[in-house]
């Protein structure tokens, strides 16, 4: 029996319009985003459980690798998220169409959620990865080792490739990684090898071949080739060439010394009545000591042999102005020590003492004893006198000026000021106070203390035939007090017998430790102790025989 045709049409209609009907305003049955069924659920309710059920992925760090370096972020870090409600209307779209009812009749469906980014997020998530990954090319440069130049060869730096890298991140996110290979750039230097190579053989040979003559205001000075060599550098110009570099550290002392016009003179004290005044600074006249470098650097650019330089003035390193604010005003320390009269001893106790004398040691300033004396020798009036070296007493020039180290430790410990470096003689000699003296010797040991007060300390410096007196002037913060203990840990003397015509006799002495506490007093109530642990190895008892 045939069917008529109409029926055959109401049908087709119902069999559409019906489940149509039922699936209105849903998600299509049989929809899944990432492994979440949403399917027959209303676009509320599948927002809802996409947001529970994705959420375990916007917790899950993703690995971001590059050139080596391995970053772990999350994805919020990096700004990346999902749009649960774009989501939701791209599952719905076409599910009112026959092939939507269709599928959602007999089918099922697989969809991958929309990803959200921010993109201000993303980049500033990469960037805290290129920071381990970016590295600057090296240029190349020409070095000295003595007289010879050698080649530093250029490399290539690296960069992360930040547009590839946001690619490749969305796209592991999206796909649901863990984690992500990101591509790194090369950046190429912008000097060659070949460049490098040419220079080493040419111009930076040529450029130590002689001496160079430092000129300035009539006086002349000479830089050596070695001094050169040690200072001298050929580095990239940013042009694809070299161009010279020179540091002028090492050898700026030692010609601002020999191209002085005239010395600058610090703003000292002199005390009148009890009372401390100044005496002016004067600006003295020499090389420019900052323009050194680059004039130096000129002349071997311009295969020249002669640098000339204008004298400037050479400001002290305490001026008037400055001195008049030190707060310099009485006396805070005083400290004398005793000797024998007349020993050669005494002749190099009283040459530092000269040179020490009205120095002024600036607040925060740390006052060097070698830094400011040098080394001590016969043509600044320095004599051979005996000094302790290698366990025994031997004949140098500049003997005996421990004796002035341990006068100003003194100043420094009453005055309250910071002990910076300071070290006990090897043995204990009577006429310094046990555990509160100091060595010292050229160029170590030094005694170093500092001004850690917000005032200028001002040193002053008097003798006699058997004694010498080191003073301290600037304003008083504390009064110091000095505790020792008994000495412990004795050693015995060992008996030595030596010969030869170097050899000085030796008493012998104990050795033994001690421990000296400074107290610091404000207002007659104790701020803050000091410890100082002193150990004396025992001063052999030797006696010379004729060799």
């Amino acid at each position: 029996m045939l069917v008529p045709a109409a029926v055959v049409v109401v049908v087709a209609v119902l069999a559409y319009a019906v489940p149509a009907l039922l699936l209105s305003g849903k998600v299509p049955p049989g929809t899944r985003v990432d492994g979440v069924d949403i399917g027959g659920l209303p676009p509320g309710t599948a927002r809802t459980r996409l947001d529970a059920g994705l959420r375990e992925r916007l917790e899950r760090k993703l690995t971001l690798s590059a050139g080596g370096e391995r970053k772990q972020l999350t994805p919020a870090r990096l700004g990346l998220g999902f749009d649960t409600g774009a989501t939701v209307e791209q599952a719905m779209a076409g599910a009112a169409t026959p092939a939507g009812v269709f599928r959602s009749l007999f089918g099922s469906r697989e969809m991958r959620p929309v990803v959200s980014v921010d993109e201000r997020r993303l980049a500033a998530g990469l960037a805290s990865l290129a920071k381990s990954v970016d590295t600057e090319p090296v240029e190349g440069a020409v070095r000295y080792r003595g007289l010879e130049p050698r080649p530093v060869l250029p490399k290539p730096g690296r960069a992360l490739d930040v547009g590839a890298a946001s690619r490749a991140v969305r796209a592991a996110f999206v796909a649901g990684r863990t984690s992500a290979e990101l591509d790194v750039k090369e950046k190429p230097a912008v000097l060659t090898a070949d460049v490098v190579r040419r220079a080493v053989t040419t111009t930076a040979r040529t450029a130590v071949a002689a001496p160079l003559k430092v000129v300035t205001g009539g006086k002349e000075a000479t830089v050596s080739r070695e001094q050169l060599a040690a200072g001298l550098r050929f580095v990239s110009d940013g042009k694809g060439g070299l161009r010279p570099s020179f540091d002028a550290a090492e050898v700026a002392p030692g010609l601002a010394k020999a191209l002085l016009i005239t010395a600058p003179k610090d703003a000292s004290f002199t005390i009148v009545k009890g009372r401390p005044q100044v005496i002016p600074s004067r600006a003295g006249r020499g090389i420019d000591v900052k323009a050194l470098g680059p004039a130096i650097a000129r002349a071997v650019a311009d295969s020249s042999r002669r640098v000339e330089l204008p004298a400037v003035a050479r400001q002290p390193r305490v001026t008037t102005a400055q001195a008049r604010k030190l707060g310099v005003k009485e006396k805070v320390s005083s400290f004398t020590t005793r000797h024998p009269c007349c020993a050669p001893r005494v002749t190099n106790i009283h040459r530092i003492a000269d040179i020490v004398d009205g120095y002024v040691v600036r607040p925060g300033e740390t006052f060097s004893l070698n830094g400011v004396v040098g080394k001590r020798d016969k043509a600044r009036g320095f004599v051979e006198a005996p000094m302790i070296l290698n366990n025994r007493f031997v004949n140098d020039v500049g003997g005996g000026v421990s004796q002035f180290a341990t006068t100003m430790f003194n100043a420094v410990f009453f005055g309250g000021f910071e002990d910076v470096q300071h070290r006990a003689h090897q043995y204990y000699i009577s006429r310094y106070p046990a555990g509160r003296e100091s060595t010292v010797s050229y160029p170590q040991p030094d005694f170093r203390w500092r001004n850690d007060s917000r005032y200028g300390v001002l040193i002053k410096t008097s003798y006699t035939s058997t004694s010498i007196t080191v003073d301290f002037w600037s304003t008083k913060r504390y009064e110091i007090e000095s505790k020792s203990s008994g000495r412990y840990a004795i050693k015995p003397v060992p008996e030595l017998t030596e010969s030869g015509p170097d050899c000085i006799p030796m008493g012998g002495v104990e050795g033994f430790a001690i421990d000296v506490w400074r107290i610091f007093k404000k207002d007659g109530k104790v701020v803050r102790k000091q410890r100082f642990h002193t150990v004396y190895d025992p001063e052999p008892r030797l006696t010379c025989k004729g060799s």
